[in-house]
């Protein structure tokens, strides 16, 4: 059967993560993946299965989701992009929809992983319409953030900044880089007014709610809570129970996944 690559943007204020929950009660918020699913059941005529990269939780938002799901052959021709998106809620949309070799696999396939989360700068006030999207964290040293953020990155195993959940053959992975901004220089700290910082992940896979383990540990350090220079005892010790708290879910953002055979962007690793 034909193999549908879809590459999907969601708001995930509204909805319980991506993936289908199997003991779900009729009060509990709908899945991305159920609306998916239903949306290419009713174009392809037939129970589908839609297989995502990275699975969100509950919160999460995604610039660029991917999936695949096998297709009939007479839909091959379908426009799937139009068709989905006429079925589907506003808040999630098909961005690309094409037909992929065989061997494609939205998960195994990947690459590299881009996550952002956005943090407010002011518990204070927070813009109505930012309040989805950030988490309102405070005031926080940025050099110590820095620090941190330098600490984390390259290859580690991350046990102790993994949530309980889903069972790795290894929890050893590279962060190949986290960046911010605005970013700090030598010259001056954040410009005033400046309350947004978006942190950008880039890795080679994430385990599950990392990223938000992450930048938990991050602001802990930005708060004075947690010092850099623990980390590396932290994440040697591979104890969950000792690093700092798991950020909210509305401040993470799915940003982009790349595959084998995509060009990479220039001055990237391998």
């Amino acid at each position: 059967m034909p193999r549908l690559k879809l590459t999907i943007a969601y708001v995930g204020t509204h909805y319980h993560g991506w993936q289908i929950q199997a003991l779900a009660n009729k009060e509990d918020p709908p899945t991305v993946q159920a609306f998916v699913e239903a949306a290419v059941e009713h174009v392809a005529g037939q129970k589908t299965h839609v297989q995502c990269a990275g699975r969100t939780d509950t919160g999460v938002h995604a610039d660029a989701q991917v999936a695949h799901c096998d297709i009939p052959e007479d839909r091959v021709n379908v426009r799937w992009q139009l068709a989905l998106n006429t079925l589907l809620p506003r808040d999630i949309r098909i961005l690309d929809a094409r037909i992929v070799p065989d061997d494609f696999h939205a998960c195994f396939s990947v690459k590299r992983k881009i996550y952002t989360y956005s943090l407010w700068l002011d518990h204070l006030c927070t813009p109505p319409k930012l309040y989805p999207f950030v988490w309102a964290c405070g005031p926080l040293d940025m050099d110590r953030f820095d620090e941190a953020a330098r600490m984390l990155e390259g290859e580690h195993d991350f046990a102790a900044l993994q949530n309980a959940g889903t069972p790795h053959k290894s929890t050893v992975r590279t962060l190949y880089s986290i960046t911010r901004t605005p970013r700090r220089t030598a010259e001056a700290a954040l410009p005033p007014g400046c309350l947004q910082v978006d942190v950008r992940f880039e890795g080679n896979g994430f385990l599950k709610q990392m990223v938000r383990n992450l930048t938990g540990l991050m602001v802990a350090c930005g708060r004075r809570k947690f010092d850099p220079s623990n980390i590396p005892a932290l994440l040697e010790s591979g104890d969950r129970r000792r690093a700092p708290f798991t950020a909210p879910p509305q401040g993470l953002t799915m940003t982009k996944i790349w595959y084998e055979g995509e060009p990479m962007p220039e001055g990237w690793q391998s």
